[in-house]
């Protein structure tokens, strides 16, 4: 207590005594002098330690080849801590992308893990367009066959297998005109519409002749027809829709125009018509106009089409076709052909009465000119009709035209279970007649890297112009480094990708300079809408809860993509299902690639190996510091037994 009492002194009293701070200096030295050696000596032991470790003996040595590990039967290892992953993840495993079944087709399955897989009756199961559960809904405005997902008891756990004789599709561009027959073993297609020329059997494969109900010339002739109404070569038109799309076959002639389409059609008595397009190559995903809004945003598409499609346009006051208005960009197209146009020479060939046709006919001019669309040109078999760039006239023409009225609902991009409005969704404001509502859009290829008017105009909150070509440079080096870890990225082995969290599009953008195309999922629960964005890049894409199953049918994409998706979803739902989900839609041997926290990864990996998945996890690109990591990994090649199931 003295010494305390005369420390205080000392502060309180300048001029007093120095003996007691002496002192205290003199302790404090003592005890550094006393830790020092303590660290030394201790220092030295631990030395001493390492030099001492033992050395195996040879004969005690197991070697266990990488093949023969059982992940199963060692569930301890399954779970590692982030201190010894990279060791064990990143140097210990190698991954071959190359596909090692084309001569020789036997199944190189190895033991099932944790996931057995399912009967062979699901091998083309579509959880959210599953028939028998859609017998369950009403048949009106053909509601059965919208999105029905499975309740949480119904979901499967188990891993969908390959038909017998599965190979790796044939590459782009000869997969546009060919497909293994045993990988989609239906010829329904090909005895229904022979004569039209969709598909026909040629041994052991499909042969897609480019014929459609609609253009028995081909799909190539068809679309020449078209630019001879509408440009389709100088860039302006970049994204377009193929509503009820048969196997995609217009969508897959426009590529070699630099045309990308999105075609859709239900899962319906034509076997498998999507599941041919993505076999193809060609973007297309399980849809139908019936009640909901289809899963894209305002303002996306360049052009829109129907070749016989057989939707009732003038139906329910128009609805479908002012649904078709909601997502055509200002000053877009559409083009219609089959009944009713050019109804005086088809009529009975269509088994319908010229009056019928030509209501019809009437009924849908009338419907297009209260929306506010102009007609082109109707020439032969093609009719185009064009939506005004701005609604300043539309707005004037409520005068004339009571309904439909102009919706009142702020956000039109709303898609994602939201019921169709008999109402005209209404463009941004101008301020002057030759304004495009919204921005006008870059020519293609320039509008891929051209900063998006929904960002110039500020309409995504958070997102500048500086950050969106902060986010081009960003995705430019990851795709740089994918190409480094995956060799057969750059040799053309993949075709249909998919984006899992889209964000951007930046990967899409990327990637563009490998043939590829990407499919654009935005998660609905998404903080920030972007879909539109990447629209106006002149990308395609989907709105999509990961919840869910996609619309789309198994073994139809080489490569998937997730950035952050898992960490979005882990208190959302079972991330186990998520992971099904891309094994599902995910061809034997194919690639994924996961960008999340170190955390989460570990814990993807240790489910994935019940799942024939391979996978390490690799650091990020700027280097080890980082704390996101990448999980790649690819699905081993195995199939299902044949079954009379």
């Amino acid at each position: 207590m003295n010494s305390v009492c005369a420390g205080i002194m000392a502060r309180d009293y300048p001029g007093s005594p120095k003996i007691h701070q002496l002192e205290s200096r003199r302790q404090r030295v003592t005890w550094i002098l006393a830790v020092s050696g303590l660290c030394v000596v201790f220092y030295i032991l631990g030395a001493w330690q390492n030099t001492a470790v033992p050395k195996p003996i040879p004969s005690q040595v197991t070697k266990l080849d990488c093949d023969e590990y059982s992940p199963a039967s060692s569930p301890k290892n399954s779970l590692r801590g982030a201190g010894s992953l990279q060791t064990s993840s990143t140097s210990d495993v190698d991954l071959d992308f190359e596909a090692h079944h084309h001569l020789e087709l036997k199944d190189a399955s190895p033991e099932t893990g944790n996931f057995p897989p399912c009967p062979m009756n699901f091998s083309e199961y579509t959880p959210c367009q599953d028939l028998a559960r859609g017998r369950r809904f009403e048949r009106a405005m053909l509601v059965y066959r919208e999105r029905h997902c499975p309740t949480k008891d119904e979901l499967v756990r188990c891993l969908i297998p390959a038909p017998p004789g599965y190979r790796t599709p044939f590459t782009w561009p000869q997969s546009r005109d060919h497909a293994w027959y045993h990988n989609i073993p239906h010829k329904e297609l090909s005895i229904e519409k022979a004569v039209q020329n969709w598909i026909q059997v040629e041994g052991d494969r499909f042969r897609f002749p480019g014929g459609g109900t609609m253009f028995p010339r081909g799909a190539d002739a068809y679309i020449d027809d078209i630019n001879e109404l509408v440009p389709l070569t100088d860039g302006s038109i970049r994204t377009a829709i193929d509503t009820g799309c048969g196997v995609a076959s217009w969508g897959a002639y426009l590529l070699k125009r630099n045309i990308l389409t999105m075609s859709f059609a239900p899962r319906d008595t034509h076997e498998a018509q999507v599941q041919f397009a993505l076999e193809r190559g060609v973007p297309a995903m399980i849809g139908v106009m019936a009640s909901m809004r289809i899963p894209y945003p305002t303002r996306a598409f360049d052009m829109a089409h129907c070749s016989r499609c057989l939707i009732p346009w003038h139906a329910f006051d128009g609805m479908y076709l002012i649904e078709v208005d909601r997502v055509l960009r200002p000053g877009g197209y559409w083009i219609l052909s089959g009944p009713p146009i050019h109804w005086k020479k088809y009529h009975k060939g269509w088994e319908r009465t010229r009056e019928d046709l030509k209501q019809e006919q009437d009924s849908i001019e009338e419907v297009a000119k209260s929306i506010c669309w102009n007609k082109v040109i109707e020439k032969d078999d093609l009719a185009v009709w064009q939506k005004p760039i701005n609604h300043l006239e539309c707005i004037k023409s409520r005068e004339i035209y009571k309904t439909p009225h102009i919706c009142k609902n702020n956000n039109a991009d709303a898609a994602w279970y939201k019921k169709m409005e008999a109402c005209i969704t209404p463009l941004p404001e101008v301020s002057s007649d030759d304004d495009v509502a919204g921005g006008e859009l870059q020519k293609w290829p320039e509008r891929a890297f051209a900063v998006p008017p929904r960002i110039s105009r500020g309409s995504i909150p958070g997102i500048t112009p500086e950050k969106f070509e902060e986010d081009n440079v960003m995705w430019k080096e990851r795709v740089a480094y994918y190409e480094k870890l995956i060799p057969t990225l750059v040799q053309g082995r993949f075709r249909n990708v998919m984006d899992m969290n889209a964000n951007m599009g930046g990967f899409a953008a990327a990637m563009e300079k490998h043939h590829v195309w990407v499919m654009n999922a935005v998660p609905s629960s998404s903080d920030r809408d972007t879909l539109g964005v990447i629209y106006e890049r002149g990308f395609i894409g989907s709105y999509q809860d990961w919840c869910e199953a996609f619309s789309t049918y198994p073994r139809t994409y080489d490569l998937i993509h997730a950035d952050g998706l898992l960490s979005m979803y882990q208190d959302r739902c079972d991330i186990t299902y998520v992971l099904l989900e891309m094994d599902r839609m995910l061809r034997p041997e194919g690639v994924v690639v996961l960008r999340d926290t170190v955390e989460v990864l570990v814990k993807v990996q240790a489910i994935t190996e019940g799942m024939r998945w391979k996978s390490k996890i690799m650091d990020h690109e700027s280097g080890p510091f980082n704390p996101e990591k990448i999980l790649l990994a690819y699905k081993r090649y195995w199939t299902g037994e044949s079954s009379n199931e």
